[in-house]
Parts: C-alpha cells; structure tokens; sequence
C-alpha cells in the first residue's frame, strides 16, 4: 500500500511539475494559479533546486529513500529543463549595436506614474537614441514634459496618448512618444474613444498619416489579479489581433511573459504575427518586473514585438534605474527592416 501511494506521489508531482514547465501545451497558461507561477520561471527552477536537494536530504531515512530519491530526480528534471528555457531565450546582454541609417530604437517603460520623473525617462531615453518611446502609467502632461525635455536635450518627439477615465490614478493613461524622422501620426479613434482598445488599462494604437513608417502599438495589459483573469485574457487577445499586418510595432507593459501567448501567434509569430524581439536577441528570461527582485528572479512582462517586416538585431533591460522610482525596468530594442518584410 505505501508503495503504491509513493508511485502516486512521484506520478502526481510529475504531472505538476511538467505543467509548471510547459504551461502552454496543458492549455493552462493563462489561468489561475498557473498563470501567476509559471511568471516567475527563474523563482520556480530554484523552488525545482530546493526540492531536489530537500529530497536528497531525506534520502537518508532509509524508509522513505525510494520516495525521495523518485521526487529528486523529478525535481532535478525540472529544474534542468526550466533552467534550459531561460538559457534559450536569453539571460541578457550588456549592450546594443550601433544605429544605422535604417535602424529604429524602441524604448518601453511602465513609469508607475508620477514615481518617475519627466526628466529621467527623457534622459534615458536620448541615451538610448530612442525613436519610439512607450510610456503606460504616464499621463499625456508628463508625456509633453518628457518631449520637451527630449527637445532641448536635441532630440524632438511628438507625443501622443489614449487614456481611460474610468480607471484611477496614471495607470488610466499610455503615452507614446514618436520621432519626427518616422513621419506624422495618429493615434486611431477606437483607442481614443475606447471602442476597442484594452479592457481596463489604455493602449494607444497610432497609424501613419504621411512617410511609409509602421504601425504603432504602445501596448497595456491589465495585470492578472484573481478577480481580472477574463479581462487579461481578452486584453492579449485583443493585442494579437493589432499584429495582423507586416508592418507593425508594438511595444508596452503586457503584463504577461510569452509563456503566457500560446496559441495566440499567427503562423510561426509570438503575439498575431509578431515575434518577440528580447526573447530573439538574448533578454527573454530578464525580468523586467519587479525591480526589488534580481532581474532572473523577475518576470518578463514588459515586451518589444515586431512583425515580419522588422528583424530584431539587439536589446538591452535597463538595470542601473532600479532606484529611480518605478517598479519596472525599461526594455530597449534595436530593429533593422528585413528583407522577408
């Protein structure tokens, strides 16, 4: 009888421990409490590790060796695997590529409002010779500040918003700053009224009105609380379905990691037909959320994507800001059009 309840043992921890691994083929990603776990893969290889070394000591007690020995390797198993998958998507890298004269910069950064000021994202942003900058929690005053502080640090923007009253405080409002280099744009009507945009917290979808430049999405997601699962599913759908063309860039605070986006991608892309740029070019495992944690502790939630006609040549979590205010870290990425495009 105990033998069998230790086979059930090791077969049930299996089963949660490839669940955990691989949400996306359970179909169980984007459901609580799966979906709040598996956020944090760096957090969960080590709980793998712990337990795997806690099975190792309880080996010792010969009655239950087989037992422990069983979860052991199981842990170990996943631990591995887990560690494998944020070794493929990237545990960061240290710098960009040089611009070109067809290369764009794209900067996101979730501001917690007014926890960051107009001057600092304006600072960071000429340093990362942005051209695109997305700005979720960050009202369209502060977006006009940091354009004008951006101006007369030599570097103009335009600055365009959608926002949500029903939603308090910043979080109800996403800026996005647009360099005069890429052309004039606007951002559509249906993100301005709110008859279709993200369900809680705004995004700004902003289309070209003159030059050939892509489509613009400064993207937010709601978070998944417990009470708002539905409305963030609908939100990532609703941000898939924005990437339907081959000209698009979108960039924001998904409140998602893509282990969250299975089954949302078109043909071989991430999100609709987009792909992940961090993920492409060795950031995917760097969280960006919360900066009180380690940046492999963090969650990759904060997210650059670019259709086809856009390849990926670079990207950089910024981590030096971790004291500035927010609690997320700014995501730049360096596009180059592709010929596939």
């Amino acid at each position: 009888m105990l033998r069998l309840l230790g086979i059930l043992v090791t077969v049930l921890s299996a089963i949660a421990a490839t669940v955990l691994t691989w949400p996306g083929f359970f179909k169980v990603d984007r459901y609580f409490p799966i979906a709040q776990i598996v956020s944090f893969r760096g957090l969960v290889a080590i709980a793998f590790v712990a337990i795997a070394v806690a099975g190792l000591l309880v080996a010792v007690a010969r009655p239950l060796r087989a037992l422990a020995l069983a979860l052991t390797a199981v842990a170990a198993a996943a631990a591995v695997a887990n560690g494998a998958i944020m070794v493929t998507r990237g545990l960061g890298t240290d710098q960009l590529p040089a611009t070109t004269d067809t290369s764009i910069r794209i900067m996101t950064w979730n501001t917690a409002g007014a926890a960051t000021s107009p001057e600092t994202i304006a600072q960071m942003a000429v340093a990362m010779q942005a051209d695109v900058v997305t700005l979720p929690e960050t009202t369209i005053t502060t977006g006009e500040q940091v354009a004008i502080a951006m101006r007369d640090l030599g570097h103009p923007m335009w600055a365009h918003h959608a926002e949500d009253p029903s939603t308090e405080w910043d979080a109800g409002s996403t800026t996005l700053l647009i360099s005069p280099e890429l052309g004039d744009y606007s951002v559509i009507e249906s993100s301005l009224d709110g008859t279709s945009n993200t369900s809680t917290v705004p995004s700004a979808v902003a289309m070209p009105t003159s030059g050939d430049g892509p489509i613009i999405v400064a993207a937010h997601a709601v978070a998944p609380r417990p009470a708002f699962m539905q409305e963030w599913r609908d939100d990532l759908r609703w941000l898939a379905d924005q990437c339907a063309v081959a000209n698009v860039i979108m960039a924001g605070d998904f409140n998602a990691t893509i282990d969250h986006m299975s089954g949302l991608g078109v043909g071989d892309g991430t999100l609709g037909r987009c792909h992940d740029a961090a993920a492409e070019t060795g950031n995917g495992a760097v969280g960006t959320w919360t900066t009180q944690w380690p940046a492999l502790a963090g969650a990759p939630i904060d997210h650059v994507m670019a259709s086809e006609h856009w390849r990926p040549t670079g990207s950089l979590v910024v981590r030096s800001l971790d004291g500035s205010g927010s609690d997320h870290r700014p995501l730049v990425v360096q596009l180059e059009p592709s010929s596939a495009g």
